[in-house]
């Protein structure tokens, strides 16, 4: 580890090198560093104690997919979904473009471990960095420093994930986010935004952890992961599958209706799970220590949870400052102030054009700032996970809720799942894009292999987690979404939860088990007959088209798809015609 810090100190350049050890000194003396460097703003202590503001270059605010490479020895290996690039020439580039990247700079070695201290499944990282603001941010997301130290031992064998990570000039034709599966380790250059700098979060735990899982016999999945209690004390954990701008974050947090009293809903992680098998079943831990949320649009109604964790100790991108130094953004409580600097350090009036916070704005925060934190999180062998939901925006065709007839089924439905674009994604808005289990930017190796692998699990399990789909955002005639959301989707959990204490309430359909109508709990629920019939309708046209596109999507992966999932496809159009 050592010898390869002095390789790309004698590479980079750098000024001089900073050893982080996630000490509370350590963390005083960042903090002021990078506000003397105007990387952050001080916020009001009164207001949001401990918090900061950091402002990214307007040109670099969100992932990158189109550079963002996996770099294995042949392009079948990364597979249809992935932008391939060759080892050996990247490696070459990436070395160019670090060459006296850091003259003048700090050269920060970050120290790190995804998952609890005493997991089976945890992973040491080491991210060299020169932007003081990854530092501050890893500090929150992972848990830093000597911790890692102990955990990588002295066995040089010992497996450990390498990330160099330099901003070079933030410019977009040298941004290059690239991951060496078969090295284990990532080179990110260009970039200042989370999700292309922090190597622990998508790079590590999602890109390179699925090829160790596959190779290792675990699943590294992005999915949040939720513990549900009845008021009776019986527990169970469910981990979901959305991709962005589908609720995960409000759904990890819900906070269930009053007519619920006394069912708990606590929080194990809110983007990513490690699963393993122990017991016959899936075990999941959350690798993270913080979460790295979407700003705009969160409120005390869309998810008072969030806000509680956000009220201090947080670092917030690219929101908007208040002229008493507060933060603000589009949808938070109350009425918007009558100026602030809007997110690019612009004058900002409720008159402007311009959004005062980015769409794609960011909080950074410990999860012990969650008030609903499940208290198995720190569970080394995780939790057993009842159920598995995969989920999508999608305005029509997919019910509100419905169940697989088995793993492989259930696999089917993840593998062809759908999301219609958001103004998060790049490209047209209100298309379906296919997103095979919400991992589409995020599976670092061939997606059939990945297909293969999940089929694979299925048959080491005796006692599978049962597979729902849901959809919140179906929608009626006018273009008004039928269904209430956020809390009300305790209504939908607490059928999965009966489902899986193997309740009866439910009806076979070509597509699977749906609730019928007196099957979901809807006391007290202000909701039309009519609107429910809609929500849980299966029109057999929309379906038809709807398995075409299944398989012009599993065409356009190039022959790669199992067998398995084929004959999924033909029976779930048989029983259309059945």
């Amino acid at each position: 580890m050592l010898d390869w810090v002095h390789e790309i100190e004698l590479l980079a350049k750098p000024e001089n090198i900073f050893w982080c050890d996630g000490s509370e000194r350590e963390r005083d003396y960042l903090l002021q560093e990078a506000m003397k460097q105007n990387v952050l703003i001080e916020l009001n202590e009164k207001k949001v104690p401990r918090s900061y503001l950091h402002r990214s270059n307007p040109n670099d605010v969100a992932r990158v997919e189109q550079f963002t490479f996996i770099c294995t020895p042949s392009k079948e290996e990364a597979g249809p979904t992935n932008n391939w690039s060759d080892p050996a020439e990247t490696d070459s580039k990436l070395r160019g473009l670090l060459k006296g990247a850091m003259g003048g700079r700090t050269l920060f070695v970050v120290p790190y471990i995804m998952g609890p201290p005493d997991s089976p499944l945890t992973k040491v990282g080491f991210e060299i960095t020169d932007s003081i603001y990854v530092v501050l941010s890893m500090r929150i997301m992972t848990r830093m420093g000597e911790v890692a130290v102990k955990r990588l031992g002295n066995d040089p064998t010992a497996e450990w994930n390498r990330g160099v990570h330099s901003l070079l000039d933030v410019d977009p034709a040298r941004r290059f986010i690239c991951h060496f599966p078969q090295d284990n380790t990532i080179i990110s250059v260009g970039s200042g935004y989370g999700g292309n700098v922090l190597l622990s979060k998508k790079c590590l735990a999602l890109r390179i952890g699925s090829y160790l899982a596959r190779k290792q016999g675990w699943m590294a999945e992005h999915m949040l992961i939720l513990g549900v209690e009845s008021p009776e004390g019986k527990k169970h954990y469910v981990a979901a599958a959305f991709p962005s701008a589908c609720g995960k974050t409000n759904f990890a947090m819900l906070i269930p209706p009053k007519h619920f009293a006394g069912w708990k809903v606590t929080t194990v992680g809110d983007d990513i799970a490690w699963m393993q098998i122990r017991e016959n079943r899936l075990f999941a831990v959350n690798p993270e220590n913080g979460y790295f949320g979407v700003v705009p649009g969160t409120s005390y109604r869309s998810n008072p949870n969030a806000m509680k964790s956000i009220e201090h100790d947080t670092l917030y991108t690219n929101v908007a400052l208040t002229d008493d130094g507060d933060v603000w953004w589009e949808g938070k409580d109350g009425p918007p102030p009558k100026h602030a600097i809007d997110w690019r350090g612009n004058d900002w009036t409720p008159d402007s054009k311009e959004k005062a916070a980015h769409p794609n704005s960011r909080f950074a925060t410990p999860m012990r700032n969650n008030p609903v934190l499940d208290p198995n999180v720190e569970k080394g062998e995780g939790v057993p996970i009842s159920a598995i939901i995969f989920g999508g925006r999608r305005s029509d065709t997919m019910p509100l809720v419905f169940q697989a007839f088995d793993w492989e089924h259930g696999v089917y439905l993840g593998a062809t799942m759908a999301s219609e674009t958001t103004a998060a994604a790049t490209g047209a808005v209100g298309q379906a894009r296919r997103d095979p289990m919400a991992m589409l930017p995020f599976c670092g190796y061939n997606i059939g292999d990945y297909f293969r692998h999940w089929l694979a699990i299925g048959k080491r399990l005796t006692n599978p987690p049962l597979i729902f789909n849901v959809n919140w955002f179906r929608k009626g005639e006018g273009g008004k979404f039928l269904w209430p959301g956020f809390g009300d989707n305790m209504r939908v959990l607490k059928w999965i939860i009966d489902r899986c204490e193997g309740g009866d309430g439910a009806l076979k359909s070509p597509i699977g088990w749906l609730p019928g109508l007196h099957d979901l709990d809807l006391a007290e629920l202000e909701i039309d007959h009519k609107c429910v019939d809609e929500l849980l309708e299966i029109d057999h046209e929309e379906w038809k088209k709807e398995l075409a596109e299944h398989k012009k999507f599993f065409d356009s992966l190039g022959g790669v798809v199992p067998e398995e999932l084929m004959k999924q496809r033909e029976q779930f159009a048989a029983r259309f015609k059945g």
